[in-house]
């Protein structure tokens, strides 16, 4: 079914010389990788995934932890970026536009798929780092072909236990993501927000502070969210629906 591309948003991206896409797990989910809040299945369907993305669940258990974790590295690594991730890095080679990538998402579809990103606002669930003195960890990870309750996580060289390089509940973000996700909000000539709630902060603060100041935004989600209220323009499509078909009507 052909994807009707509202005609202002059109416009707004033929005009734009600097493009800011900010997405969020709802673009993950097209390739098949659950959002955070779906209700999980099999093993984890008896866990909180709120308890096992803290600081405290990792004290509590961390072998608990790290297997979920684990499993949810089986899960990306079992899929492909969907066409909304190809449009956007198709886009961004375009010589008459500057876009820049900001995303919730911890995978690396964006990357699979050639683009650059600017910001993993909440990390990244494949940069692995020691949990107690920060080190990149960059050998190779066990991932059990099924889900298990418990598995032991590498070790550092510093004898402590590696960890994901995800953001956990009550941590701060990554040093500079947040800011290079506001600065080229703030620089562009369009902001696209792209299958996120909304939900959480500061990153669904950025739509409202790209509308003051004079940037317009556009949503592409096929639901309505929190954020629906705060945006110029609404595009009831999903990502792997309304990207491609976008960049396609922008020509070569």
């Amino acid at each position: 079914m052909e994807c009707l591309i509202p005609p202002t948003v059109l416009e707004l991206a033929r005009r734009a010389r600097a493009v800011t896409v900010l997405t969020g797990a709802g673009m993950s989910a097209e390739s098949g990788i659950p959002t955070f809040r779906d209700p999980a299945t099999g093993l984890w369907s008896r866990f909180d995934p709120m308890s096992l993305a803290s600081q405290d669940g990792w004290e509590a258990d961390p072998e608990l932890v790290w297997a979920w974790y684990a499993w949810r590295v089986g899960r990306v690594r079992s899929v492909e970026p969907n066409a909304g991730h190809h449009a956007l890095a198709r886009w961004a080679q375009r010589d008459d536009v500057r876009l820049h990538i900001a995303t919730q998402n911890i995978d690396d579809l964006h990357e699979r798929a050639g683009s650059e990103v600017l910001a993993h606002v909440h990390g990244s669930l494949l940069a692995f780092r020691c949990s107690v003195c920060q080190e990149p960890y960059q050998a190779p990870i066990e991932v059990p072909a099924e889900p298990v309750e418990r598995l032991e996580p590498p070790v550092c060289d510093c004898g402590q236990y590696v960890r994901p390089g995800v953001v956990w509940f009550g941590e701060m973000l990554p040093q500079g993501a947040f800011d290079a996700a506001l600065d080229a909000c703030l620089e562009a000539d369009l902001v696209l927000v792209v299958g996120t709630s909304g939900i959480v902060y500061p990153f669904a603060s950025l739509p409202d502070i790209a509308r003051g100041h004079g940037v317009p935004v556009v949503e592409i989600n096929p639901e309505e969210t929190n954020l629906s209220d705060h945006v110029d323009h609404i595009w009831r499509a999903s990502a792997a629906a309304a990207l491609p078909a976008l960049v396609e009507a922008l020509g070569n």
